[in-house]
């Protein structure tokens, strides 16, 4: 997203205190802020910089995914604008082992993912899904290529997946694939955003139709799923919301909270061992954010782990009577569109025309 859409999002955000940046569950007596609570902006304790992209290419980075392949190693890439079509894998210490140039358009990247290709093998998917004239685009692609044995500077030729919404266009800057299954989602950034779902069997050649699955918390920029698929995560400027997905999307929530205050957000992953989320912001020489996971946000893979080192998961829950506020189903930004939605009303014309301006 660029940067005066993203000095809009940030006024009305100022503007509308009483509706939560991420739709989650929160505790009604909690109103200092913590790990249910997203304001605050400084993140949940234990939270700490992993790295700095040391890379003067990357610039705004705007999407991040561990390896499957190459342990401590993390790919991302640029938003639209004036730069080269390519991906870069990143080391612990922020420097750039390879670079993989597409020989395709880069039009506006906005997500990326490392999963089981169609050939069986891990594959990078960069998702060319952004659309800062609010879906204008015909059609939104996904880049894939099986992510190479040997890291180094190389081009290639991708393979390309191609996506229509059912509902017409979307701005979308989040994208998932479920480790379980392959099933590819992406996540609209909007007043009221969507997480949509590919279909189970994509067609290679054509347009394959995207359904509308669930609501999304405002302005979207990222979405991961965990190693083991049981979690999933969707993140904002601000904030990020966790869901249960053990049955499958849509997911139960199972709360939100602050990130750590970023330049502008855009990029969320987990940890290869599930423990945490990765978090990144655009800018030169960005941070790379470790934010740790606890209770019912752990994916199973995870919380097994703890339990046998000997913890307990479910006792450090700090968000234990979130599935009493959610039983049986999704939140979305369900409570967002209906607390919030009289406001937004008000101030969407302000806002659009700030946009135009800036």
């Amino acid at each position: 997203m660029r940067r005066p859409l993203a000095l809009a999002a940030a006024v009305l955000f100022a503007l509308l205190p009483a509706v939560p940046a991420t739709a989650a569950p929160m505790d009604p007596e909690d109103g200092t802020g913590g790990r249910n609570y997203p304001r605050g902006g400084e993140g949940p304790e234990g939270s700490e910089i992993v790295f700095n992209f040391q890379d003067e290419r990357i610039a705004e980075s705007s999407g991040l995914a561990p390896s499957l392949r190459h342990e401590g190693v993390w790919w991302t890439h640029n938003d639209s604008g004036d730069f080269a079509a390519e991906v870069y894998a990143v080391n612990e210490e922020g420097e750039t082992v390879a670079t993989v140039a597409l020989n395709v358009e880069l039009r506006d990247w906005e997500a990326i993912s490392v999963a089981q290709g169609p050939e069986g093998e891990p594959a990078v998917f960069v998702g060319d899904i952004g659309d800062n004239f609010g879906g204008s685009w015909p059609n939104i692609r996904v880049y894939h290529f099986t992510e190479p044995e040997v890291l180094s500077d190389m081009v290639l030729d991708p393979s390309v997946l191609t996506f229509t919404y059912e509902d017409g266009g979307r701005d979308a800057e989040g994208l998932m694939i479920d480790p379980r299954d392959g099933r590819l989602y992406v996540v609209s950034k909007e007043f009221a955003g969507s997480v949509y779902a590919a279909p189970e069997n994509l067609d290679p050649v054509g347009e394959n139709v995207l359904s509308r699955v669930d609501s999304a918390p405002l302005f979207a920029t990222d979405a991961a799923f965990s190693p083991d698929g049981t979690r999933y995560a969707i993140r904002t400027y601000w904030g990020v919301t966790l869901y249960d997905s053990t049955d499958g999307v849509p997911g139960r929530s199972v709360g939100s909270f602050d990130l750590p205050e970023m330049e502008q957000g855009e990029s969320v992953a987990f940890t290869p061992d599930g423990t945490a989320l990765m978090a990144g912001t655009e800018g030169m020489n960005s941070p790379v954010w470790r934010v740790p996971l606890e209770g019912e946000q752990l994916p199973d893979i995870a919380a097994d782990a703890e339990a046998d080192a000997g913890g307990d998961a479910s006792e450090a829950s700090p968000v234990s009577d979130a599935e009493d506020t959610d039983e049986g189903g999704s939140t979305g930004a369900t409570p967002l569109i209906l607390g919030g939605v009289a406001v937004a009303a008000v101030l969407i014309g302000g806002i659009i025309l700030l946009v135009r301006r800036l």
